[in-house]
Formats: C-alpha cells, structure tokens, sequence
C-alpha cells in the first residue's frame, strides 16, 4: 500500500494558547462541524478572518475616544451649514459663482478630512473591564 503525499508546505513552527474546557469543547464542535483539523481552523482564522481591533480604555483613552467623537460629530455640523450656504448660493449663481466654487472646495476638503480621521481611528472598540466579564461598545 502506497503513502499518500499531500503538496503542502513543511510547517515547522508551534503556537501555543491556553483555553477554558468550555471553550476547548466549542473549538473542537467547530473544527467537528466543518470537518477540519484544529490545525487549519487556526490557519483559517489567522489568514481568512476579519480582526476588530480592541483598545482597552483608561482615563486617557476614553477622553480621546470622546473629544475625536465630539470634532467628527463638529464635522458634520460644519458640513450642513456649508451645504446650506451652497445651495443658497446656488438659488443666485451669477453673482456669486466664484464663492460657490470655493464653497464647494470647503466641502470636499471637510468631507476628505472627516475620512481620513475615521480611517486613522477605525471602527474602534471600546473594553470596560469594570463591566461584569468585560463588555465590548462600538464607538462610531
């Protein structure tokens, strides 16, 4: 009887982690469920998966988190009122077609700038270690 020969890497590196017997039981349910070896379930979730980062909070996080919440909130207040001072100018293009434009240019510098400072923070996570077990917030 001839051995078979898979055409996979040679892996020789070893991770290690530490589970609970709950969550041993449930990881072994998941590898039995989709019919595949602990070894790449772990390939998979390392490789395949979507990580959401998670900042822990301290005193100094927290306010961080706020004050970039209150300016990306200012950024939309800033932007309404600039989209009404548009369309106002707009009701009147003759006299007032350069100002528009630049109007226009304020709106579109604001808007790229409201992006770049929620693609830098992400969508962050927030962890409460005070809440029973740790809880996850979302903060947009």
């Amino acid at each position: 009887m001839t051995r078979k020969t898979y055409n996979t890497p040679k892996r020789k590196c070893v991770v290690k982690t530490r589970l609970t017997e709950d969550e041993r039981r449930a990881f072994e349910d998941k590898c039995a469920t989709l019919s595949m070896s602990q070894s790449e379930y772990i390939r998979q979730a390392v490789f395949y998966s979507r990580i959401s980062p998670v900042i822990r909070v301290t005193a100094h996080s927290e306010e961080m988190l706020t004050a970039v919440s209150s300016l990306v909130a200012q950024y939309g207040k800033i932007g309404s009122n600039l989209n009404q001072i548009a369309r106002y100018l707009n009701e009147y293009a003759t006299p007032y077609n350069a100002l528009s434009g630049e109007v226009r240019a304020a709106v579109s510098d604001l808007a790229a700038l409201k992006f770049e400072v929620l693609k830098v923070i992400g969508e962050a996570k927030a962890f409460h270690p005070g809440a029973a077990g740790g809880r996850e917030t979302g903060v947009r």
